[in-house]
């Protein structure tokens, strides 16, 4: 006797054990009955089976949440009426529009701003904890000033001379207005065109032949005349800073590094990372050995970075040193051009302060001791100048590299289309710096009021028991005031840079900055001052002086 149940997909009944065993369907569409009605089969099902029951286990259930959302709009109350206002009493203002959202807009927040890239947000960072740049913008913060503000902040921070200004400035109110008409009024109106075209149209990226010819005469003047430039060697640049980015870029890839003799300008920091991606690797120097580099500490850093995966691309200094103001021993550059022939890497010069000497020893310029060697591939060699320290012209922003390789003039060429000189500057700098007259005076003097400053701030430091070291270069003293740290570390340096901050209203570069293994030492840069600002500067840092021989 048969069973009265399912029939299979034959027709054909079949017994109650024989429908135990046999494996239930995977396919999930309706299936016939024998009596014409239809199996339903749940579409999750589908979803555990591995079928098709994904896309309806969907759709389904969003279909039926957009039902019940038009079900639950269409059938809720409708607001009950606003009173009658009364009378006598203003309109109310009629209600904003509320705009229609897509749904997408829910998940993402209108007001949210788009985020900065990586590499904006690296630099955005940078130097956030820079003491270096902390004390510069509490100064542009607080700006001392002996008339409008004598108890602002006394920078010692910046290297930039205002001891020579007064000569530049009058070079400027003689000379400036004839220099950028180049002889407009005496010409007719065709010289007029082309003295126009030549200062509001564009000129050659890497700066005009003029300049260049100009400022190789002036460099081999500030270098004393020992060695000559060639102007087809020079691509100039707005700014030192950027000569010294685009020579970075030329000569390095991302990850490569540079050795750089510690301490050394903090800018360094920024102005050669940021973009570049190149790391500088300090090679630390000691005071016993008067902060100068020797072969056997680039030695051990080379060795190191290049057990760490790190391609060494260069070797990095300045002379005169920034901070130290040192002079960089002819037999040292003689020592630094083998090392970088042995390792088959560049050398770079920054040699800004070139003539911005004033001590005994004699500056010499790694042009003088290339040109001496025989057999020397001078193609590794690169030096980085301006007008900004030499001429007192940093707001002018003319830098310049000059290499002996010319597949990076070429391309350094190039990449100076995003960082080149205006025309006008360009002209003008031609007529001052063809004026030999005013560039013999202007030497001549401006390095006598160096070294008078020079003593006088030395002087004013040892009053209070502070040596500095014996300077012969640019703006700035290199003292140290490790007597005054309550513990030999950069924690105890880091709180005297504070209590000078905040206590004396000084502003000085500390050596941890300048990545100087020994604490207690600062850069004070003291060509902001003016002589009356001497005793205004020792009667400020007795403040902090005496307080600790009180305490001692």
């Amino acid at each position: 006797m048969r069973d009265g149940g399912d029939g299979d997909d034959d027709g054909h009944a079949t017994s109650r054990a024989t429908r135990t065993k046999r494996k239930p369907s995977r396919d999930p569409r309706p299936r016939p009955r024998a009596d014409g009605g239809m199996r339903i089969v749940v579409p999750l099902q589908g979803v555990v089976q591995g079928r098709g029951g994904l896309v309806l286990g969907s759709l389904i259930p969003c279909a039926l949440f957009y039902f019940f959302q038009l079900y639950i709009k269409r059938n809720r109350p409708a607001p009950a009426p606003a009173p009658a206002p009364a009378p006598g009493s203003p309109p109310p203002a009629a209600a904003s529009p509320i705009l229609r959202s897509h749904s997408r807009g829910l998940l993402t927040p209108r007001a949210a701003l788009p985020s900065l890239s990586a590499r904006g947000a690296v630099v955005r960072a940078g130097d956030e904890d820079s003491l270096y740049y902390a004390g510069l913008r509490r100064c542009a913060a607080d700006p001392y000033h002996p008339a409008s503000n004598p108890d602002g902040v006394v920078n010692l921070g910046l290297a930039e001379n205002h001891l020579s200004l007064d000569l530049v400035g009058r070079w400027m109110e003689e000379h400036a207005g004839a220099a950028m008409l180049d002889g407009l009024a005496a010409a007719g109106d065709e010289v007029r065109d082309l003295t126009i075209r030549g200062l509001a149209t564009y000129q050659p990226y890497d700066g005009i032949l003029a300049l260049k010819m100009a400022l190789a005469g002036f460099m081999r003047q500030t270098m004393h005349g020992s060695v000559s430039f060639d102007p087809s060697q020079m691509v100039i640049t707005c700014g030192a800073t950027p000569a010294m980015e685009i020579l970075s870029f030329c000569i390095a890839d991302p990850g490569n590094a540079f050795l750089v003799p510690s301490p050394y300008y903090p800018g360094w920091d920024r102005d050669i990372k940021w973009r570049t991606g190149v790391e500088l690797i300090p090679v630390p120097c000691r005071s016993t050995d008067n902060f100068n580099v020797s072969v056997t500490a680039l030695e051990i850093a080379y060795k190191q970075a290049k057990k760490r995966g790190i391609r060494v691309r260069g070797v990095l200094i300045s002379n005169p040193s920034n901070p130290t103001g040192g002079i960089v021993p002819k037999e040292i550059l003689h020592d630094l051009l083998q090392f970088a022939a042995e390792k088959n890497i560049h050398l770079i010069s920054d040699e800004i302060f070139a003539g911005s000497t004033y001590g005994s020893d004699k500056f010499v310029s790694v042009a003088d001791v290339v040109d001496e060697l025989e057999d020397f591939d001078k193609g590794r060699v690169h030096i980085i100048y301006g007008l900004s320290k030499d001429l007192s012209l940093a707001g002018f922003r003319v830098g310049v590299i000059y290499s002996y390789n010319e597949h990076i003039v070429s391309a350094a060429a190039k990449i100076a289309r995003f960082s080149s000189v205006s025309s006008p500057t360009q002209r003008l700098l031609v007529s001052m710096l063809s004026d030999q007259k005013f560039i013999s005076e202007y030497i001549k003097v401006n390095r006598e009021r160096l070294r008078k400053m020079y003593l006088l701030f030395s002087d004013a430091l040892k009053q209070l028991g502070i040596e500095c070291f014996k300077s012969s270069g640019g703006f700035y003293c290199w003292a140290d005031m490790s007597r005054y740290i309550r513990s030999y570390s950069e924690k105890g340096e880091r709180k005297l840079w504070d209590r000078l901050l905040e206590e004396a209203k000084v502003n000085v570069t500390p050596g941890s900055s300048c990545h100087c293994i020994e604490p207690g030492w600062f850069r004070c840069c003291f060509t902001t001052l003016s002589e009356e600002d001497i005793p205004v500067l020792v009667e400020r840092l007795r403040r902090v002086t005496d307080s600790f021989k009180s305490k001692r």
